[in-house]
């Protein structure tokens, strides 16, 4: 599951980053890298826990599919919250610099 719903996350924002024409203002690209590091990372761990399983990696209890589930949606969200904090310190747009000089 991990494997599954980070690739969904790498895909979706790989192709919202190529409909941005790879305009970088928001990074998105980076957004996307992230998610597809974690995804190749997912697929590594796949691959070694099937070697060490065979059959029975076909056949996952219901607790471990939870689990996994939950890290990949855990995954996701720490790589939303790396990206905007990049986000807000690169301040592409310069929306948080002028909001610090109008309360000034």
């Amino acid at each position: 599951m991990t494997l599954l719903i980070t690739v969904f996350a790498a895909i979706l924002t790989t192709v919202v980053w190529y409909l941005k024409d790879g305009k970088s203002d928001m990074y998105i690209g980076t957004l996307a890298l992230m998610y597809w590091g974690a995804s190749i990372m997912w697929f590594t761990d796949a691959v070694f826990e099937f070697i060490e399983l065979r059959d029975e990696f076909f056949v996952p209890a219901r607790a471990d599919m939870i689990n996994d589930a939950f890290l990949g949606f855990c995954v996701v969200a720490l790589g939303l919250i790396i990206w905007l904090v990049i986000v807000l310190i690169k301040d592409p747009r310069g929306v948080v610099r002028a909001a610090l000089v109008k309360k000034s």
